[in-house]
């Protein structure tokens, strides 16, 4: 993977540059002896990595402005980090740029439960959210797989979902309102606590752009009551392609589950290794929660059950206790550790609609197959969040570039039958030289006039979203 040529100046004025952010933060918020910035030299896309110039972390927004102002007028760039958990390499730095890490950002702002909204810093983890409320009957919903660790402002950077985004939605529709630092280290105020808010949908533009527009420092987010019951069901089936024509039918009647999650095969045994969640030997595993009161809980399983049946399942179990629950969660929710254990790979994001699911799981089976590399399959089956995992051998020589080849196949293939390249894991460095298969120039020319604006020396996050030669050209490198 290809990184944008460092600017040499920069580097030379490494020490300079130091000096006058270490004037502006507090002596150990300030990173850059190289065998300490290697900590940050790749994100969860590891098999590219380069260490950065220097890391700072700033302990408030007035910090993160402070920061940024200083970089612009030197003209450093500036990755923006949360936790590091970005699969599409969207925290990756280049040598002479200098990471903004929000970990020391973590505090909670204010909670409101009568109007239903939480204000917190960025840094604070997803999971942290929820455990902010859930004492008081309320939780945040969008749950991405490393809502352990993932940060707010991350997930506002990539519009994350998970797996109960099928009913509450990805980070958007959660979103209230943002503190943003534009890299001039100007503090704007975008959206806040109310539905709405007057004048441009900045909020809409903000949420999703990957740190190419300002740091997000503070975010407002919706908080809803916990429902007053869910149930998960399990269901094996002796092929791909039938549980995919299950999801299609499910979601066709109208049936609205909280949650669809699909697992093939390879990751079910996996998962099975590492967790012990008893799923069954089969081919496909789908796990549908629903929630409601007891009555509904019955109702909208008997009715997945009916379609379920349609479909020859090897097994169907509902769980008739948390405990129970939790098992059958433990298992989803383990499966990139679990794979990670065994094997590397490289997890790909594409989201397709649902009705294509079985041809599109097909196709990869085959692909798979052309290319000799195994594909695992798990992701949100019921909004068409693709989730393959490419199996292959980082230590073989060819083996990453023939990964990386089958990765823009698939990705292709979602555009080609009406879906797109990213869900959730957003574009970063892997998927921008792709971003001509689903987007025309006027597209991206359109998309690169709105980083003009927050961005005129495209400073924020080099080297991300759009491809190298058009970012370039934008710089004027």
């Amino acid at each position: 993977m290809q990184l944008p040529r460092p600017n040499a100046e920069v580097i030379a004025r490494k020490a300079e540059i130091v000096a006058r952010l270490r004037a502006v933060l507090p002596p150990t918020a300030v990173i850059d002896d190289p065998a300490e910035t290697r900590a940050y030299e790749c994100d969860g896309l590891s098999a590219y990595r380069c260490p950065p110039l220097a890391a700072i972390l700033p302990g408030s927004t007035a910090e993160v402005a402070a920061a940024l102002k200083i970089c612009r007028e030197e003209g450093v760039p500036v990755v923006p980090r949360g936790s590091g958990t970005s699969l599409s390499g969207g925290a990756l730095p280049t040598s002479d740029s200098v990471i903004l890490g929000l970990g020391r950002m973590n505090r909670v702002i204010e909670t409101d439960l009568a109007n239903r909204f939480i204000r917190v810093e960025a840094g604070r983890t997803n999971l942290s959210v929820t455990g902010a409320v859930e004492g008081e009957g309320f939780f945040y919903a969008p749950d991405p797989s490393s809502q352990l660790a993932c940060a707010i402002g991350g997930n506002i950077a990539m519009n994350s979902g998970g797996a109960h985004c099928l009913k509450y939605g990805v980070t958007t529709n959660n979103l209230l309102g943002v503190t943003l630092v534009t890299m001039a280290g100007e503090v704007v105020e975008i959206g806040g606590p109310w539905s709405d808010a007057g004048g441009l949908d900045l909020l809409g533009v903000i949420c999703g752009s990957e740190g190419q527009l300002g740091v997000v420092t503070e975010a407002t987010l919706r908080i809803l009551p916990k429902p007053e019951g869910a149930r998960p069901v399990l269901i094996g089936f002796n092929s791909n392609e039938v549980a995919g024509a299950c999801v299609a039918d499910i979601i066709r009647a109208g049936v609205l589950p909280v949650a669809i999650e699909f697992m093939d095969r390879p990751c079910i045994r996996a998962c099975e290794d590492f967790a012990k969640a008893g799923y069954p030997d089969c081919e496909a595993l789908l796990i549908i929660e629903v929630e409601g009161s007891p009555a509904e809980i019955d109702d909208q399983l008997a009715r997945i059950g009916e379609i379920a049946r349609r479909h020859d399942p090897v097994e169907l179990r509902e769980s008739r206790s948390e405990a129970e629950s939790a098992r059958i969660w433990l298992g989803r929710k383990s499966a990139f550790g679990a794979m990670g254990r065994i094997n590397d790979y490289m997890c790909l994001d594409g989201t397709i609609p649902v009705s294509a699911l079985p041809h599109v799981l097909k196709r990869i089976g085959e692909m798979s197959r052309g290319y000799g590399l195994d594909v695992a399959n798990v992701f949100h089956a019921g909004d068409g969040n693709m989730h393959p995992l490419i199996l292959f051998n980082a230590n073989k020589p060819g083996d990453l570039e023939k990964c990386e080849a089958l990765g823009a196949d698939i990705l292709r293939l979602c555009v080609d039958v009406g879906g797109c390249l990213s869900g959730e894991h957003g574009v970063g460095i892997e998927k921008r030289d792709l971003m001509v298969a689903q987007f025309t120039e006027e597209d991206m020319e359109a998309q690169m006039r709105v980083k003009d604006v927050f961005d005129p020396d495209w400073l924020l996050n080099p080297a991300k979203v759009f491809p190298l030669k058009a970012s370039a050209a934008r710089r004027g490198a």
